[in-house]
């Protein structure tokens, strides 16, 4: 058996997200069939959206990454402004204040995965 998904046919939400500007346009991949410890979305936001700087009160051991399939985006993470650009990535350990903005004239694509780390990892 299998899962399959096309952008085409998914729903999808569009929300401001910790109060940033704008509305982030949001897809879940596999959220109701999955058994991983992971939630994975596929977000675009237009011009100027973004998602507003935060930390995770409520689970301060959330882990995410951001992979960007397209556009360029400005991120504050702990402090610190880095550009992002297309097939970047970026990874916020628990605890650290991040947030992330569409600086071009084009939609930042991105795909943002987030959990709760169960431990060391073991390098394949």
């Amino acid at each position: 058996m299998y899962w399959k998904q096309s952008e085409k046919t998914d729903s999808q939400s569009f929300l401001q997200i910790h109060e940033g500007d704008g509305f982030i346009k949001r897809r879940s991949l596999f959220e109701k069939v999955s058994q991983l410890p992971i939630r994975i979305e596929v977000w675009e936001l237009e011009e100027g959206v973004s998602e507003g700087d935060h930390t995770h009160e409520d689970d301060a051991s959330l882990e995410e990454m951001y992979y960007f399939l397209s556009g360029e985006g400005e991120m504050s993470v702990g402090g610190k402004r880095i550009e992002v650009f297309t097939n970047d990535s970026v990874m916020i350990p628990p605890g650290i204040d991040h947030g992330i903005r569409n600086i071009g004239k084009t939609p930042l694509k991105m795909i943002i995965i987030w959990g709760v780390p169960i431990g060391q990892y073991t390098h394949i």
